[in-house]
């Protein structure tokens, strides 16, 4: 028992101190995560927006197909990354394994699926309500994607959150694409699962505390920028 109190004591220490090691790996984690939320948003939310309003054959299955994606298990995503970003891959020769780079693509491929998929569900809602009133500007599911993604944009928070929530916890993808390197591609959740397997628990400990604060952070700022954008609406 009092091992634990020393080690959480030790832990806030170097929160308190800006310990450079910790500040390094959070700013890396941050980079990583927000870039790859920033990537997926950029091809989930208009996939997902596309889905909602257009009908086409085989719609169904891939509707099915996107969701399935969501589960995609983290090792299996990093090692299909892994196998084309290796020297003996298509993407070999861009030297980008065992990079930040390398960790960005993972997360994103990971969040994309989720971002899409919930997106999707959101925009349906405004399609059926708003469907009518398009189709009579003459706008079809092209011209009607951007107006949907405006008008649910405050909704699209929580979907960004689901996203920089799943990046934010990714372990396994990361692990495999970027070799966990100390100073070059550690970041919070990597350096948690090392720490603790050397029994190193202070830093474990600071990094388990700063990760909740950045995430509870982000919560409470898109909650509030969300409230105060449906008030002025």
């Amino acid at each position: 028992m009092e091992d634990l109190q020393a080690a959480v004591s030790q832990a806030i220490g170097l929160v308190v101190a800006g310990d450079p090691t910790l500040a390094q790996i959070v700013l890396l984690s941050l980079r990583v995560s927000l870039t790859a939320v920033l990537l997926a948003a950029l091809v989930g939310l208009p996939l997902g927006a596309l889905l909602a309003v257009a009908r086409f054959p085989g719609r169904a299955a891939v509707v099915t197909f996107l969701n399935a994606l969501m589960g995609l298990p983290p090792v299996v995503a990093g090692l299909l990354i892994y196998l084309l970003l290796s020297r003996a891959g298509p993407l070999g020769s861009l030297g980008l394994l065992f990079t930040p780079t390398a960790m960005i693509i993972a997360q994103a491929v990971l969040v994309a699926p989720i971002l899409a998929a919930l997106t999707r569900q959101v925009m349906e809602g405004l399609w059926e309500e708003y469907a009518e009133q398009l189709r009579s500007f003459g706008a079809g599911p092209a011209r009607a994607v951007p107006t949907l993604l405006w008008d649910g944009r405050f909704a699209l928070l929580t979907v960004l959150l689901a996203g920089f929530g799943r990046a934010s916890a990714e372990v396994g993808a990361v692990m495999i694409v970027g070799g966990n390197i100390e100073g070059f591609t550690r970041v919070m959740t990597t350096a948690i699962a090392l720490e603790t397997s050397k029994g190193d628990l202070p830093l474990a400990l600071a990094l388990g505390l700063v990760l909740m604060t950045i995430v509870l952070a982000v919560n409470a700022l898109a909650q509030g920028l969300r409230d105060r954008g449906m008030r002025l609406a």
